[in-house]
């Protein structure tokens, strides 16, 4: 999604949590300073070259739902590359499956993150106005290939394609960068992990501005935005209401 669009949405999920841009500009200029100097060289071009005219798994921390099941995919569906958000490439790396992009902002099993893009994932390191410490301590320790992004105007080698929690933004990365299509494996907007305090709350609300995201990048693309279900079934994203349609 071109930044121009996806500005607008973005002033309205700061004013939602009352998240400051100029904490966004601070943690931006810091992973610029961290970043290798190659990390910053074309990186939508380094991305689009793993992931353009492939189907793409981004593959989301849904409770209890692991790795995806690649075997289970229609053969119809071609081979596709997997973009994991966050801790799920934990996941993928358990099922012997090395991401071909990582997409994280560095407050999940960030170790496990540091092992994928050292087996070949792409890392896209994400800064916020709320993980400046863990850029600062994280970023100097991939050693694999790299690229960044934040949440402002795309420049001076940091992306921004749209998205908000790590899930999505995969999502909308794979769409911009030319997957043929993106299926949503792991995904559940209800469920957290974080309980009924506050930190699920937040959570919660996130995924919720999650779920709208995604129904918004569906609405506005020809590419195919599917969910990938348990049992098997891809299912066009916004479902239509009460049809059960599937697809393959």
């Amino acid at each position: 999604m071109e930044y121009a669009r996806w500005a607008p949405q973005y002033a309205r999920i700061l004013s939602d949590f009352g998240f400051r841009f100029e904490r966004e500009e601070a943690a931006a200029a810091l992973l610029r300073r961290r970043l290798p100097p190659g990390a910053r060289d074309d990186p939508l071009g380094r991305i689009s070259a793993r992931l353009g005219g492939r189907p793409a798994v981004v593959v989301g921390l849904a409770p209890r739902a692991g790795a995806p099941p690649l075997w289970r995919l229609p053969p119809t569906v071609g081979r596709p590359s997997i973009v994991a958000a966050d801790g799920a490439a934990e996941r993928c790396l358990s099922a012997g499956l090395v991401p071909d992009i990582l997409v994280t902002d560095l407050d999940g099993p960030v170790p496990s993150e540091i092992s994928a893009n050292a087996r070949g994932a792409l890392a896209v390191l994400h800064a916020h106005g709320d993980n400046l410490a863990a850029v600062d301590e994280w970023v100097p320790q991939f050693t694999g290939e790299l690229a960044g992004s934040w949440a402002g105007p795309p420049g001076d080698g940091l992306l921004d394609v749209g998205g908000f929690t790590d899930g999505d933004r995969g999502a909308f990365l794979a769409e911009h960068t030319g997957a043929s299509r993106v299926l949503l494996w792991g995904f559940d907007f209800a469920r957290v992990d974080e309980g009924s305090g506050p930190a699920g709350d937040v959570k919660r609300r996130k995924l919720g501005w999650a779920a709208l995201l995604i129904e918004m990048l569906a609405r506005s693309t020809d590419v195919p935005i599917e969910l990938w279900r348990a049992d098997g079934t891809l299912v066009p994203y916004p479902t239509l209401a009460g049809s059960g349609k599937t697809t393959q």
